[in-house]
């Protein structure tokens, strides 16, 4: 009896295998086809004929014909499409633990399987690290601006809460505020990336920065423009300001190897810091200057 449930579950392990194979091939496929970079197709390509082998490694054992795990390539190849391959890519192969779990079950009975997840970690993680993606390249750029635009803009707005007191002239102050900032740190970005030299181009190091900074500046002030009570705004454009920095460290996290909580905490403290920093300045200044509400 427990032979019989063992070889069942051993198949059924190998099975589950396969189906993550053929699944990952097919996603590598697609991406390959929508990809218009050369060198990033080609790369998809080998990855894809990486997966299809493996597949076929395990069909050949199982004897069994399956069906790929079809959500999962609509949602990785969706997600590639809208954030990028190199994210899209690392995501799934954050996932492929649950495929090195099985494999993991597998390397003692199964000839062939050590070999066959070494390729996972070492040659096809090579090639993911060979794709070139512009967004990437100029994601210091992103980090200033979006940087800057929390700290200066959740502080401004802070201050300016509790100094006026009305979500109009907070909005107002607010708008101008950040759309001037955001042509001084794009201005700023530009002359620093010339000064550099180097390989990134000036013009489009600006460009990132100040979309960054511009988008985010809405962002934060859009609480403004729908609620009326001052308070709850600025309650609001606090959470929105922990749920960008969230998003935009869990992105860069997973594009580029990094420490998730460590940035988030970091990125997290220095907003609300500067925030309850400037909201007790707006105490002040309102005090002293004996503005009335």
């Amino acid at each position: 009896m427990n032979n019989a449930t063992d070889s069942r579950a051993l198949r059924k392990a190998m099975v589950l295998a396969q189906r993550i194979e053929l699944t990952e091939y097919l996603i590598y496929t697609r991406l390959a086809a929508k990809t218009k970079d050369e060198n990033n197709r080609n790369i998809l390509q080998q990855i894809a004929a990486d997966e299809k082998s493996h597949a076929e490694f395990w069909e050949k054992i199982t004897g069994a014909s399956v069906r790929p795990f079809r959500r999962k390539i609509f949602f990785f190849f969706w997600i590639s499409r809208l954030f990028g391959l190199t994210f899209g890519i690392k995501l799934l192969e954050r996932g492929e633990e649950r495929a090195q779990g099985v494999y993991g079950r597998l390397v003692s009975t199964v000839p062939g399987v050590e070999q066959l997840m070494k390729d996972e970690e070492e040659h096809e993680q090579a090639l993911i690290g060979l794709i070139e993606e512009e967004g990437l390249a100029y994601i210091g750029s992103v980090v200033l601006g979006l940087n800057d635009a929390l700290v200066e803009l959740t502080g401004a707005l802070a201050g300016l809460s509790f100094a006026l007191r009305n979500t109009r002239l907070i909005a107002l102050a607010g708008l101008i505020t950040g759309i001037a900032a955001s042509f001084s740190m794009a201005a700023s970005e530009y002359l620093s990336t010339k000064a550099e030299g180097g390989e990134k181009n000036a013009v489009k190091s600006s460009i990132y920065t100040g979309l960054a900074y511009i988008v985010t500046v809405f962002l934060l002030i859009l609480p403004y423009l729908l609620i009326a009570h001052y308070l709850i705004c600025l309650a609001v454009t606090i959470s929105v300001a922990i749920l960008i920095i969230f998003i935009f460290n869990y992105y860069v996290s997973v594009a580029q190897d990094l420490s998730f909580k460590r940035r988030f905490l970091e990125m997290a403290a220095i907003s609300l810091g500067v925030s309850a920093l400037s909201f007790g300045i707006g105490y002040v200044i309102r005090i002293v200057l004996g503005v009335d509400a």
